[in-house]
């Protein structure tokens, strides 16, 4: 999608005036983070072929993200959304998403797919919030990635005004979740799907619904996160000191960021979460949805300067 910021902070969107356009989207922002660390990395979505389209097809290329699946439709339009800025807490948001190209996705493009050399799959629960047709072929994918073996990490990434209901939404985000290897709720998203804000919890549900799910890794914010395995042994890794909050949306796109980059690195489990917490405590201080994220360097420095204030 195209995002349109706000620059008036703590204003309305109905009263806000002046407004900033961005690069969006949480799968995007993924790919775009994964690829700004060095790694090679591979988008599948659609885009109309309207100016949002077009500008989407130029910055995802532009970001070193592959476009071989991403594919412009001229029958439909490209989706966008409105955001508000604000000093503190989580802004609002507006979505203007219903039958766009994304949600009228070709499921036949998934046969044109070479799973030979992917190593990691990402995928969230927003994209079968868009429409039946692309809850189907999310439930294609996953079959597919799971058939070849594939390494899968889901966040649920829920998104209520997307869903017909909060009993759909958690249905099928959790049915979902059981064709991934790595689960990665947050500690909110887990007490909405299975009704408890108890880390340990939240981990054993996903572990326990599922003989695939190997791995759960439960968001705390500012506190770090939970990993538990599947063999019971479980640790938790401590969060980053965070100057100040400018953007909460995308910490936890860059959480997964931090954690797939270091999986690709061949780094623990343990210093693969630690680097997205890391990236999440970037994002957060920039105002764009991923422009917090870092490139190898500036990473490198946020290390520095952290152990520098410990």
């Amino acid at each position: 999608m195209a995002v349109f910021a706000a620059e008036n902070t703590d204003v309305s969107l109905v009263d806000a005036s002046d407004f900033q356009k961005y690069l969006a989207g949480a799968e995007l922002n993924v790919a775009i983070g994964i690829s700004r660390l060095e790694h090679t990395t591979e988008y599948i979505s659609s885009v109309g072929t309207d100016p949002f389209g077009q500008y989407i097809m130029k910055a995802v290329a532009n970001s070193g993200v592959g476009t071989h699946y991403l594919d412009s439709n001229p029958d439909f339009w490209t989706g966008f959304y409105l955001k508000q800025r604000v000093s503190h807490g989580d802004p609002s948001t507006y979505y203007f998403r219903k039958n766009s190209a994304a949600a009228n996705f070709n499921r036949h493009r998934l046969d044109d797919i070479d799973f030979s050399n992917i190593k990691i799959a990402h995928l969230s629960g927003i994209f079968a919030a868009l429409s039946q047709n692309d809850l189907e072929v999310l439930n294609d994918l996953s079959a597919q990635l799971v058939e070849h073996k594939i390494t899968v990490t889901f966040d649920p990434n829920l998104r209520p005004a997307l869903w017909s209901s909060q009993e759909r939404m958690i249905e099928v985000t959790n049915e979902l979740a059981k064709q991934a290897t790595i689960v990665m709720p947050g500690i909110n998203e887990g007490e909405i799907l299975m009704g408890s804000r108890n880390p340990e919890d939240i981990a054993d549900f996903y572990l326990n619904q599922s003989a695939l799910t190997e791995t759960v890794i439960v968001k705390l914010g500012p506190d770090g996160a939970l990993i538990k395995q599947r063999d019971g042994s479980q640790e938790l890794v401590s969060g980053f000191r965070v100057e100040k909050v400018v953007d909460t949306v995308g910490a936890g796109d860059g959480f997964a960021v931090g954690f797939i980059s270091g999986l690709l690195e061949d780094k623990t489990l343990r210093e693969s979460v630690k680097r997205g917490c890391a990236i999440g405590a970037l994002a957060v201080m920039s105002p764009g949805d991923n422009d917090g994220y870092p490139t190898p360097d500036r990473l490198h420095e946020f290390y520095k300067q952290q152990a520098a204030l410990s």
